[in-house]
């Protein structure tokens, strides 16, 4: 009788695992024993678990999918993904620390050096350390890769086992790394892993953490008491670290060694964004700069590049657009890439923006690797595409605007495609409003002022009918100082008149008159016949909301007949219109109907949509005044179903005051109910719940109201 131990060879030449026993004739009454061999031993080389916070919703998605596949008698594999230093390898082991008691056949770990100086592992040397772990003698393990896996897959294959496969590449670096039966196995990278979904993964990625979660993990960190007697502080250091777990860490850490020190200290050292990433690092150890270093290494050369200039971007998110801006040329698949490693976050509908800290980084690397020339004529293209857009949609919403020049850079010139609606136009300025104001206020440090007025003045339709008041006001502030620096009177003019019309809007109508009266010496002063007679219909509108109506109604006479005299009979209509607004306030219904009927068919001729819109208004508040009702609803629901289409929700708003009381005088009292609700809904829509005519709708409404209920 012969015995074999672990790895000899049996007479049919195959290799055998284990002890093994050869023998002829066996009688009874024979005991054979020995002892375990080291390889016996189940591994369990799992690292120690970290405390993690605001994990619950991951933790609990990666355990029903185990119960899921569990019934189903399949192995389970899930992927982590997410930034570097969100916290993937510690949430996978919390998880896989909990099921050491259902798999007692060992836990494998296998570091797969995506981010190491020497580039990511081979999967091939990689089975080869899982396959010694597992027992096998060195010199019993192949030589190539698909014989290691093949071992592999047998030698898991009726065993119950947890495998972390840590820092992942790709999918296909993974894949002979896979064990087979029951085993659980989960892969953390900072790369999206799709390639594993058709492998039967479920991936969960990782955010950044709540700041109420950071704190706690702050609070952790530090182990006294500093969170709980300066907790405004803690929340503030949270925040400038973005929810970065690894941030928090570092950022305790280094508090933790100063027991002394105030939060208040590490605020002030994160503050400056120049010296944030730098101040969120220890020394020879953690380093957020060096973590994302190590991403930004990984990425393709023209994927970093574009990375770099996306930091360059001066508003909170950008569209795939704005980044083909950036680049000077297709950027679309590189955004994928950079999606994928974690870099950028999908914000919807094909815009991206980036992490706090990582955008601190990308700014960083711009300065790094781009001349100040490559950074400079980025932004300007990045300033021309947001400029070209808004001009494009000023032109749609707003054909009648009198649109100024352009000056753009060297291009090219990026323009968004929004279709060719007024509303979608809308809906587009709306939307990117955060940047535009962000180019804004760039744009004369950067050393282009002239696009600061001229975005300013692109964004007019915008102002006039979605309203955004402190935009506005800023918006114009900023475009002033710009004219002014550069010593262009019409556009100071274009500037002080629009943002009158704001400050009329807000209220401030002082601060109006006194714009407008500013823009008048200087077109009286240069000889400008025309605008100076638009500024008769501006000056006019302030006296009239300051209650001065006769001297509005001066102003606006002489601009009723001086514009059309200077070529403009637009204008010369608006003047019409405001003086129907005039009469009606001095209770001359007649008068108001002339006006009105005139200002109508002079902006309808003049294909100005909107102030038509405002003009029919007018004129069914007038008919309603005469107690004529049905050619007041015929004007009002015109008007109404003109405003609604362009969402100008404060017009709107208007015109469904009128019809409300349209409605009460034929005793439909639940209809006007209904009108004078939605108007208060967008007047409130566009901050103006508090004005006079909110302030009237709601008083008619709780009349109505209080009616009812008696």
């Amino acid at each position: 009788m012969r015995r074999h131990e672990r790895g000899g060879h049996n007479e049919l030449g195959g290799t055998v695992y284990g002890s093994a026993v050869q023998a002829g004739t066996v009688y009874g009454g024979i005991h054979i024993g020995a002892e375990p061999a080291a390889g016996e031993q189940a591994p369990w080389q799992l690292p120690p678990s970290v405390r993690i916070t605001d994990r619950t919703t991951e933790l609990n998605a990666l355990e029903r999918h185990r119960a899921e596949t569990t019934r189903e008698g399949r192995s389970t594999l899930a992927a982590v993904s997410g930034l570097g230093g969100v916290g993937k390898t510690a949430v996978a082991l919390a998880w896989l620390h909990t099921l050491r008691p259902d798999f007692p056949d060992g836990q494998l770990y296998a570091d797969l050096g995506a981010q190491s100086p020497g580039g990511p592992a081979a999967p091939g040397e990689v089975v080869g350390r899982l396959l010694r772990a597992l027992g096998v003698p060195s010199q019993r393990v192949p030589g190539a890769l698909a014989e290691r896996a093949a071992m592999y897959r047998s030698l898991t294959a009726d065993r119950r086992l947890v495998v972390l496969l840590d820092d992942a590449a790709t999918a296909a670096q993974v894949r002979p790394l896979l064990p087979a039966g029951q085993s659980v196995t989960v892969v953390t990278s900072r790369w999206r892993m799709p390639g594993l979904t058709v492998d039967g993964c479920y991936e969960v990625h990782l955010d950044p953490l709540a700041t109420e979660a950071a704190v706690e993990l702050l609070e952790f960190t530090l182990g006294d008491g500093r969170v709980a007697a300066q907790p405004d502080e803690a929340r503030a250091l949270v925040e400038l670290c973005a929810g970065l777990p690894l941030a928090v860490r570092i950022a305790g850490a280094r508090l933790a060694v100063r027991p002394r020190r105030r939060i208040t200290a590490m605020v002030r050292a994160l503050t400056d964004e120049h010296d944030r990433l730098g101040a969120l690092a220890i020394k020879g150890d953690h380093n957020v700069r060096a973590t994302l270093d190590l991403s930004y290494q990984e990425l393709p050369p023209d994927a970093a590049r574009l990375y770099r200039l996306l930091g360059l971007h001066p508003g909170p998110e950008f569209s795939s657009t704005a980044a083909a801006a950036a680049l000077a040329g297709d950027a679309a698949d590189l955004l994928d890439v950079l999606y994928d490693a974690n870099l950028l976050i999908d914000a919807g509908e094909e815009r991206y923006r980036f992490h706090d800290l990582v955008r601190l980084h990308a700014v960083a690397k711009a300065e790094e690797d781009e001349s100040l020339q490559e950074r400079a004529a980025a932004l300007r293209r990045i300033a021309d595409h947001y400029l070209a857009t808004a001009t494009r949609a000023e032109e749609i919403v707003d054909p009648q605007h009198r649109t100024m020049r352009r000056d753009y850079g060297a291009g090219p010139v990026v323009t968004a495609d929004f279709g060719d609606g007024a509303e979608d136009a809308l809906d587009w300025l709306e939307r990117e409003l955060p940047n535009l104001m962000a180019v804004i206020r760039r744009a004369r440090a950067a050393g282009f002022p002239a696009v600061c007025w001229q975005l300013a003045d692109a964004m007019w339709p915008l102002f006039l009918r979605r309203k955004f008041y402190e935009h506005w006001r800023t918006a114009h502030e900023e475009g002033l100082a710009a004219a002014r620096e550069l010593r262009d009177r019409p556009a100071e003019c274009r500037m002080l008149t629009s943002a009158g019309l704001g400050e009329l809007d807000m209220g401030s109508h002082e601060r109006a008159l006194e714009m407008f009266e500013r823009a008048a010496r200087t077109f009286h002063s240069s000889g400008d016949a025309l605008g100076y007679a638009r500024t008769l219909n501006y000056r006019g509108l302030a006296y009239q909301r300051l209650g001065r109506l006769d001297e509005a109604a001066e102003f606006f006479t002489r601009a009723a007949t001086e514009l059309p005299e200077c070529g403009d009979r637009r204008a010369g209509g608006l003047a019409r219109l405001n003086l129907a607004d005039v009469a009606l306030a001095k209770g001359l219904p007649e008068e108001a109907t002339a006006e009105a009927g005139a200002a109508y068919t002079t902006l309808q001729e003049a294909g100005d949509t909107y102030n038509a819109a405002r003009a029919a208004t007018a004129l069914g508040r007038a008919y309603l005044s005469r107690d004529l009702l049905d050619q007041a609803e015929d004007r009002l629901s015109t008007a109404l179903t003109t405003l609604r289409s362009i969402t100008a929700d404060y017009e709107t708003a208007r015109a469904l005051a009128s019809l409300a009381r349209l409605a009460e005088r034929r005793g439909r009292p639940a209809l006007a109910g209904d009108h004078y609700r939605e108007a208060l809904d967008l007047f409130s829509a566009v901050g103006r719940s508090e004005s006079a005519e909110a302030l009237a709708v709601r008083a008619r409404l709780e009349s109505l109201e209080g009616g009812a209920a008696e």
